[in-house]
């Protein structure tokens, strides 16, 4: 589903919508909440309306002919060509366009055909309105929590491995850019409100950096270049169950 894991969200088909099997999502108060990857895949198309049609909107190519389509945004996150995995956040609700109030427009289309939508295997309800509870649980975040570890590193950084722990994920990225790497956790629990929440990287024969605070959605980033070198890294939140890697990702 296109918004975060755990969340309920009401859709709504109607036989005059353009294209008709397209869904119309609501919660309340839902204008920049975060929209999600409803499925791994590339970003092929970051455009920007203006004030008609789908306003600000992204498409995803996931291969043999399907694409989903998410419109109306308020921002864009991502660009074209970009991989995207399941569950990340690429954009976050908005009412640019035609649209009359805040809402993600949503699609999943074969061959530029929209087709009627399948979420978790099951069509949605054609025509009327139902409330959806997704199960977006995977991808490139934690569940619920609008930040993604490249928003937190930053341009050019890509997810090279990940670590669950109690109460979030711990990620390491690494930029081929400029050859550094990033460690980033982020909380699943406790979202908005300040716990602790700690993030390091450690390079093989230099001293560990730590990034460790109250925080309401993520520690860290910390960044740091490693030519030639092994890393350990890893991160807490809360009391218990943190992660700490061996000296890994060589070179």
């Amino acid at each position: 589903m296109p918004f975060p894991c755990g969340q309920v969200w009401e859709g709504q088909t109607r036989t005059n919508h353009s294209p008709a099997n397209a869904v119309d999502l609501n919660r309340g108060a839902d204008e920049g909440d975060a929209v999600v990857a409803s499925a791994s895949g590339t970003v092929t198309k970051v455009r920007n309306e203006g004030s008609t049609s789908y306003g600000r909107w992204i498409e995803i190519s996931h291969g043999s002919g399907y694409t989903t389509r998410y419109a109306h945004l308020s921002a864009q996150r991502v660009s074209v060509g970009q991989n995207v995995s399941q569950g990340q956040t690429i954009g976050n609700v908005g009412n640019t366009g035609g649209s009359t109030g805040a809402h993600l427009h949503y699609e999943q289309l074969l061959n530029g055909t929209a087709q009627k939508i399948k979420w978790n295997g099951a069509q949605i309800l054609y025509w009327g309105s139902k409330s959806y509870t997704s199960k977006n649980c995977g991808g490139g975040g934690t569940p619920g929590n609008p930040y993604t570890p490249e928003e937190v590193c930053g341009d050019g950084y890509k997810v090279v491995d990940q670590a669950a722990v109690t109460g979030g994920k711990v990620f390491l990225l690494y930029n081929s850019g400029n050859g550094n790497n990033c460690v980033t956790t982020i909380k699943s629990v406790s979202l908005g409100q300040e716990t602790s929440t700690s993030a390091f990287l450690e390079v093989q024969g230099a001293a560990r950096v730590t990034d460790s605070g109250a925080y309401g959605y993520y520690a860290g980033p910390v960044r740091k270049a490693a030519p030639g070198k092994c890393v350990k890294w890893g991160g807490q939140v809360g009391s218990s169950g943190g992660y700490t890697s061996g000296f890994e990702h060589c070179g």
